[in-house]
């Protein structure tokens, strides 16, 4: 995997994870068979960030205001005395230190030997079920869409009178 695919794959797996819901990060942690000694390097603490905007979605830079996020950092480690071990740091929208703990409790399995378990066990379900909100919160609201038309009058000009 180069650089780039790398990247793209760690944004990827922290999207996933900051998104889904804690309750569903719960159960599959609960779930989960073997889990790894979990010590936290840094706790979950919440913490201030300056959001940017854009004029029109393209434009200037502005600086919109703060929101509160939830950071974490952990290491995972087997058991077994020459197993390996993965350190995972997320961080997610708001004041919740359980969902950002879990978070990074799969981010470090993912830079372990657990790495093809936790994408396709964690990461892939919790992708397909977010894709399914989304297209479903798409879908609402397409539904609520009103297209508006106008009518051009047909005494348009300067010189017509008004029918008024």
């Amino acid at each position: 995997m180069d650089q780039h695919e790398d990247v793209e794959s760690r944004r990827r797996t922290a999207r996933v994870l900051a998104n889904a819901a804690e309750a569903e990060l719960a159960a599959l942690w609960d779930a989960w068979p073997d889990r790894p000694q979990v010590q936290y390097l840094r706790g979950p603490e919440a913490g201030l960030v300056m959001v940017q905007g854009r004029t029109g979605g393209t434009g200037d830079r502005f600086h919109l205001g703060e929101a509160t996020v939830t950071r974490a950092t952990v290491v995972v480690r087997s058991d077994q005395p020459d197993a390996d071990e993965g350190v995972g740091t997320a961080y997610v929208l708001g004041s919740h230190p359980e969902h950002a703990g879990l978070a990074a409790i799969f981010g470090a399995m993912l830079a372990s030997g657990r790495r093809e378990r936790v994408l396709a066990d964690v990461i892939e379900p919790l992708e397909r079920a977010q894709a399914e909100r989304d297209a479903l919160a798409r879908a609402e609201a397409r539904s609520t869409v009103v297209d508006f038309f106008t009518v051009a009058r047909e005494n348009s000009g300067p010189d017509e009178e008004d029918d008024e």
